[in-house]
């Protein structure tokens, strides 16, 4: 995941960096106190969340490997996600039954 460190630090008023980092660990185990959360998927699947120029910046960054991957609206901003693909299509031609060529016989005698 990607972060504008630099905007975060000023939308959540910390003066530093290691402000931010001491801050960011008391939020988070405050919010794990309990055990009883669940993780925000708009947060843990995307690969940059924030505003839609942030989020284009990052998908241009990527160039090539950004392919596919679309810049989309959600509750939080704009999101960078790769599209659900489908494994058929990638992997039909490997599939298929284990045949005998691909057996090897260790030490087996018809005795």
């Amino acid at each position: 995941m990607l972060i504008d460190y630099e905007k975060l630090q000023r939308c959540v008023g910390a003066g530093s960096y290691e402000e931010l980092k001491r801050s960011h660990k008391g939020w988070v185990e405050e919010y794990w106190g309990g055990g009883e959360r669940s993780r925000q998927e708009e947060w843990t699947r995307n690969i940059a969340v924030g505003d839609k120029s942030f989020v284009e910046n990052v998908k241009a960054q990527l160039a090539n490997r950004a392919k596919g991957r679309e810049v989309r609206e959600g509750d939080e901003g704009y999101q960078l996600r790769e599209g659900c693909g489908s494994y058929k299509a990638r992997f039909g031609a490997e599939k298929g039954d284990i045949e005998l060529e691909n057996t090897y016989f260790w030490g087996i005698s018809g005795e």
